[in-house]
């Protein structure tokens, strides 16, 4: 007699567990979760929402340096020597996490294997996400660079089915992501609506098409 397959890991599940000490943060839009120069105990978990993470350098000038949705981790710099946090962490939309100690993350990366193997990928995948980042503001066009920004927002390439419609992010939000002017992303998003790649009428509907753009040489 076959075993039955097991269903795939659920993160969330483990971690809204009764074993599992953590508490439930919910924020307003625009409303900050932690700021630039916080200290840096807590590993976040997404429940629902979407959180832009930006930097300010000495001179004020402010950048977008991620943005997650979710499922996703963000805040684990504090699972290293990290003090601070290097940045600030702000809800996009009404947003939904847990918020779970240091020592307690520990605690159940330990004990449950395959939270620590989920973890573990995510973190690679991110690091692999920043090295691709760097690599197109090096070499690719602005166009370019929209046109994967918005694939990666609406989660092309990942394991679920992809977002098509994204969480309301705003010109300015996807100028400062790729480094660029609103007038210029604004340019190229009312190109991609001409061409079919995207819906765009306040919400941004990404069609799988948009990426013969990243792929074109």
């Amino acid at each position: 007699m076959k075993s039955k397959d097991k269903s795939p890991f659920n993160p969330q599940v483990y971690l809204e567990s009764v074993g599992v000490s953590r508490k439930v943060g919910e924020f307003r839009k625009k409303q900050t979760i932690f700021a630039q120069g916080d200290s840096a105990n807590t590993v976040i978990y997404i429940q629902k929402g979407s959180v832009k993470f930006t930097v300010v350098n000495e001179s004020g000038k402010e950048a977008v340096v991620a943005i997650f949705g979710s499922g996703d981790f963000f805040g684990e710099g504090a699972m290293g020597t990290q003090p601070i946090r290097l940045g600030t962490a702000t809800a996009i939309v009404a947003t939904t996490v847990l918020i779970i100690e240091k020592k307690e993350m520990i605690r159940a990366l330990h004990s449950e294997h395959l939270l620590s193997d989920r973890f573990i990928s995510y973190m690679l995948a991110r690091n692999s996400r920043v090295e691709a980042d760097l690599v197109d503001q090096l070499f690719n066009s602005t166009e370019k660079r929209l046109a994967r920004t918005l694939l990666l927002l609406a989660r092309y390439g990942k394991e679920d089915r992809p977002e098509k419609v994204l969480q309301k992010v705003s010109q300015e939000t996807l100028a400062e992501m790729i480094g660029t002017t609103r007038s210029r992303v604004n340019l190229f998003m009312n190109k991609f609506r001409k061409l079919g790649f995207i819906d765009y009428n306040g919400r941004i509907s990404v069609n799988k098409s948009l990426l013969t753009v990243v792929l074109r040489d």
